[in-house]
């Protein structure tokens, strides 16, 4: 106490003298009071000295929280005047409460229909009749080896039977968490362990969890690419999320173009979805300084960027942040099968505790035998072998979809450089309804989709796009050359 007031504004309850929990105790407690404002942003808090005192603990123990909360970047060292909650942690914070359906946004019931699939602007019904079939994120599923999947299926089916099944962590299985850390550390070269790890069904929950974590409703500025990936948009409009869509030219997000305001861009730096370019170099730098800048954080969505075609491997974002500013974002359903909906986000420390609370809220846990099964998939070495085999068939599908075009449709399509992932984009000429070309090479049973199905404005580029992980090689000159007939 001082002059009759607590030391802070917060009641800590620690466990009993002797116990080994206490540091982990102290530290959850006093993150969870920052994250949920309790704690004001430049709060001063007491000397390390002072409240061992008041809390009945060793020095050392305050000590060892004080620097572990210094590390994730809640609090701050303030020459002379002690620690501080850090201000960085305001920016951040914005976890909200699962809504009911009264209270679900109107922007959320209107962009409800497009939930449907999103893929290539084809939903299910219309993809069962396509003869040549260049939808887009739909994965070759003849070469996965489901035989060995039932193995390990069986394998964790019977491991799951010998001890307790029932709910498993919110976070997830800690076999596939410390997989997919050490997958994702080796292919993409993020720097992560386990703890890092939060599993989610799939991509989708992933930009949901986010959402929820992230936005303050009708306050939060969320940049998005323009054209860009609709559902990473449905999730922070629909939490109440005011969205600025960013345009993109050949080397990626225009970094200049972001508003001030932006706390959060999304953003496809190895991919980007649709138009297939890669965020460029500096491009990359100039987007972290943005974000250690103006306190913003990105969301870096990493959807099919294990698919690389020319040798070249740029960093991820996570690599190179240095401020607890990105979040990475995966999916194992363009590398294995969409079905299987598990994903995976690697998250800073500082947010990891409202993200589980949130995913805890929102389905408790994943798939415990899916989760088990993956882990085992990972870590016997199947996954990597299974991303060289589809990595080299990928490209020749590339590479003879690429020679069909400039050969047959020089004169009406320009194939974009892209240089990963499983499609890819073409700039219509002028003369070309793109719109009227599409919507008759369906009724032919050829399943290509226009780059205005993602995004509007006239500043947005006229073009198609070409999926070619479902589609067999030799089905894509004919195919081709049945769109070819419909030009005119």
């Amino acid at each position: 106490m001082k002059n009759g007031e607590p030391l802070l504004p917060v009641e800590l309850r620690l466990p009993a003298p002797g116990s080994r929990t206490r540091v982990r105790e102290l530290h959850r407690q006093l993150k969870a009071a920052i994250i949920g404002g309790r704690l004001a942003p430049g709060l001063r808090l007491p000397a390390t000295r002072t409240l061992a005192a008041s809390l009945g603990v060793g020095r050392n123990t305050v000590i060892a929280v004080y620097d572990l909360l210094l590390g994730e970047g809640y609090i701050e060292a303030v020459r002379g005047s002690g620690h501080r909650v850090a201000a960085l942690a305001a920016a951040r914070r914005a976890l909200t409460a699962p809504r009911s359906a009264a209270e679900t946004p109107a922007s959320e019931q209107r962009l409800a229909p497009l939930y449907r699939d999103l893929v290539g602007g084809l939903d299910r019904e219309q993809a069962k009749g396509l003869t040549y079939d260049f939808r887009l994120g739909v994965p070759e599923k003849a070469s996965i080896h489901f035989d060995v999947w039932r193995r390990l299926s069986a394998r964790s089916l019977r491991s799951l039977s010998k001890r307790d099944a029932g709910y498993g962590p919110p976070r997830g299985q800690p076999a596939l968490r410390a997989a997919i850390s050490a997958h994702v550390s080796l292919t993409r070269a993020v720097a992560c362990g386990a703890d890092d790890v939060l599993v989610t069904a799939g991509a989708r929950q992933a930009f949901d969890l986010l959402a929820r974590v992230l936005v303050t409703p009708g306050k939060s500025v969320v940049a998005v690419e323009h054209p860009g990936y609709p559902p990473a948009r449905i999730a922070f409009e629909a939490a109440g999320a005011r969205i600025a869509a960013v345009p993109v030219d050949d080397e990626g997000l225009v970094v200049e173009k972001l508003p001030r305001s932006a706390r959060v861009v999304c953003v496809t730096p190895s991919h980007q979805f649709p138009l297939g370019c890669v965020l460029s170099p500096h491009r990359r730098v100039a987007l972290l300084e943005f974000a250690a800048r103006q306190g913003a954080v990105i969301v870096e969505d990493d959807y099919d960027g294990e698919f690389l075609y020319d040798g070249r491997v740029l960093d991820a974002l996570q690599t190179r942040d240095r401020t607890g500013s990105v979040f990475f974002v995966g999916t194992f359903s363009k590398s294995l099968f969409p079905a299987l909906r598990l994903g995976f986000v690697v998250a800073p420390p500082w947010a990891m505790l409202p993200l589980v609370v949130a995913k805890e809220r929102a389905d408790s846990h994943c798939n415990l035998l899916a989760q088990e099964t993956l882990a085992a998939f990972i870590d016997e070495g199947h996954l990597a072998r299974h991303v060289r085999k589809m990595s080299a068939l990928y490209a020749q599908r590339r590479e003879v979809l690429l020679q069909r075009l400039e050969l047959d449709f020089a004169s009406w399509l320009m194939p974009l450089t892209s240089t990963a992932g499983l499609h890819l984009a073409a700039r219509a000429q002028s003369g070309v309804d793109v719109e009227r070309l599409v919507e008759r090479a369906r009724r032919a049973g050829i399943g290509v989709s226009s780059i205005a199905d993602y995004g509007t404005g006239a500043t947005l580029p006229r073009g198609l796009l070409f999926g070619f992980g479902a589609i067999d090689a030799a089905r894509i000159g004919p195919g081709l050359a049945r769109l070819r007939a419909l030009v005119t």
